[in-house]
């Protein structure tokens, strides 16, 4: 952590941790149906969790002052809102963007970050130790803390191309007492790594998915209906791992005319990898087919590929 915006934070999170605070961030459909019932915060999960405005009263003068050296506060008229949320995933809290997620260095956290927070928790134990475990495209550090949880004697490196999102992963990782860990602003894989870490031979990755007319970093996935990052990241693992590494993906895959694309060309792609694929959620963000580019889609399924190099 750097500088004394960081410790407040971390601070804050601490605090809220021992008060047994806890909230469980949803899609971002059903967050706005929640907060359209009630127009300002009543308590801290409607301040940190909700991202309603509230009044200094709803959290009182300390913690109200570890949110202003945090500079995580924002006035709206007569009120203030927080510019960061603060989800829970298993024991751990994590710092993540605010509702709603539009800003292109948005920091995302959410029902995907669940899911593949429990994907890598069943998968890498299977996998046997590992040293050197590099998260891809890490954002607020779901997947690597979930990860450490399960393999804490490995090193880690944690990647992403917005420093904000390594910056709040920095802060989540201190909190949640782990090991050893290198952050690098970087599109997949570090040129360069500390001398002290061992090779790298386990890379986890949660790719964005979705072909973002925005092109939101934490949300476009780029062509073929957003599986392009999936893929490159795929290939990056290919070239970086040694044999007998493994490159763990959770991603999304737009099924045309029951065909599954991205399937076909990870194994492509992956070649010399002994590769186990299969969809978690058959249908996920069935809103996104009323879009134009997405009129020969039938469904978006979230998959995850387990591939280990021969």
């Amino acid at each position: 952590m750097n500088g004394g915006s960081d410790r407040a934070l971390a601070t804050l999170v601490a605090t809220l941790k021992a008060s047994g605070y806890h909230f469980i961030t949803p899609t971002p459909a059903t967050h706005a149906r929640v907060i359209g019932r009630k127009a300002r915060a009543r308590d801290l999960r409607d301040v940190l969790g909700w991202s309603l405005p509230f009044s200094g009263d709803v959290v009182g003068s300390d913690l109200a002052e570890l949110m202003l050296q945090a500079e995580i506060l924002e006035q709206r008229g007569e009120l203030f809102a927080s510019r960061v949320r603060i989800s829970s995933l298993g024991e751990d809290l994590i710092v993540h963007s605010a509702y709603p997620t539009t800003q292109h260095d948005a920091v995302f956290f959410g029902p995907d970050s669940y899911r593949f927070a429990s994907f890598v928790r069943a998968e890498l134990p299977r996998l046997g130790p590992r040293a050197h475990i590099l998260d891809i495209g890490a954002g607020a550090g779901a997947g690597a803390i979930a990860a450490a949880r399960v393999i804490p004697d490995a090193y880690f490196t944690l990647t992403d191309i917005n420093s904000r999102a390594l910056r709040l992963a920095a802060i989540n990782w201190v909190m949640a007492h782990l090991g050893p860990v290198y952050f690098a602003v970087c599109d997949a894989i570090p040129d360069e790594l500390p001398d002290h870490a061992p090779p790298i031979d386990c890379i986890i990755a949660n790719p964005p998915y979705i072909a973002d007319a925005a092109h939101r970093a934490y949300r476009d996935g780029g062509a073929m209906h957003g599986a392009k990052v999936s893929l490159a990241w795929a290939q990056r693992a290919a070239e970086r791992l040694p044999r007998g590494g493994a490159f763990l993906l959770y991603t999304g895959s737009a099924i045309v005319h029951g065909e599954d694309r991205l399937k076909a060309a990870l194994h492509e792609t992956l070649r010399g990898f002994d590769i186990s694929y299969r969809e978690l959620d058959p249908d996920v963000f069935g809103e996104e087919l009323e879009r134009e580019d997405y009129a020969d889609v039938e469904r978006i399924a979230v998959v995850g590929c387990v591939a280990v190099k021969r």
